[in-house]
């Protein structure tokens, strides 16, 4: 069964792709580690005419989970056609500070866990020489963040992997895509638990949806959803790197309360 598989699918952008795949008649595996609330969102999409939701519960910063994951699709007998990584956290605060742990978890999900997701379901997709992948990134992996060190270099590589797969397989009939939003109303925040950054506009999870279907259809490599963020990562690239980061240094320092 040709099957949409969501990581991160129980709230915020995940939950609004599994809604509008859902009312667009794709079958779906939603995958996060609330398990109630993955029922309870199962359980309503199972009203959509013609829809057929599934849910595994799991931790994917576990290290064996990517496995068990690609394991049980196919005890399942599902065919993955459409894989969106949404499933990810951040920090913020002085490197030095944080939890070391948390850092190390935020990577092995952020990227460790999407690398080996993207590549246990795309070896399949370029045998049936069809398929597509969403990997969600973020506006902040266009340059160095302080005091969203690890998260932000994170997205840049989730940024860079995905951009590159895009190129290789082209000819394979595989559509590979990074998605890069800026601040989304959703629950990120204070499931990281990390301040909103300052003086940022906000689009809803509805908004970021819409951009990357958008984008995906026309083959890009990567898309930046809403036009403020376009425009400040656009601002980014004309600037010298050390005035951009010293700019959100000073925005961040005073954000997190460190001193100049």
């Amino acid at each position: 069964m040709n099957t949409t598989l969501i990581t991160g699918a129980s709230s915020g952008i995940g939950e609004v792709f599994a809604r509008r795949l859902a009312a667009g008649g794709h079958s779906l595996l939603l995958v996060a580690r609330s398990e109630e609330k993955l029922i309870n969102l199962c359980n309503e999409l199972g009203r959509i005419k013609s829809t057929r939701a599934q849910y595994v519960a799991m931790d994917l910063s576990e290290r064996d989970a990517p496995a068990r994951l690609f394991e049980e699709t196919q005890k399942r007998g599902l065919e993955i056609d459409f894989l969106i990584n949404n499933a990810g956290f951040g920090s913020m605060g002085d490197f030095a500070k944080l939890d070391p742990q948390r850092e190390l978890d935020m990577i092995d999900l952020n990227v460790r866990s999407l690398v080996e997701l993207t590549h246990r379901f795309l070896v399949p997709m370029r045998e049936r020489k069809s398929g597509s992948i969403i990997n969600v990134a973020s506006t902040a992996g266009f340059q160095p963040v302080p005091f969203m060190a690890t998260y932000a270099a994170t997205k840049a590589f989730v940024l860079s992997f995905s951009e590159a797969l895009w190129e290789e397989n082209r000819p394979h009939g595989v559509k590979v895509m990074a998605l890069c939003p800026g601040v989304t109303d959703t629950n990120f925040f204070e499931a990281s638990r990390m301040q909103r950054p300052p003086a940022r506009i906000s689009q809803t999870a509805a908004d970021v949806v819409d951009t990357a279907l958008r984008g995906l259809a026309r083959g890009k490599s990567s898309v930046i959803s809403g036009w403020t963020n376009f425009l400040m990562v656009e601002s980014e690239r004309l600037a010298p790197r050390s005035l951009v980061l010293r700019t959100a240094g000073m925005v961040l320092r005073k954000t997190v309360g460190g001193k100049e």
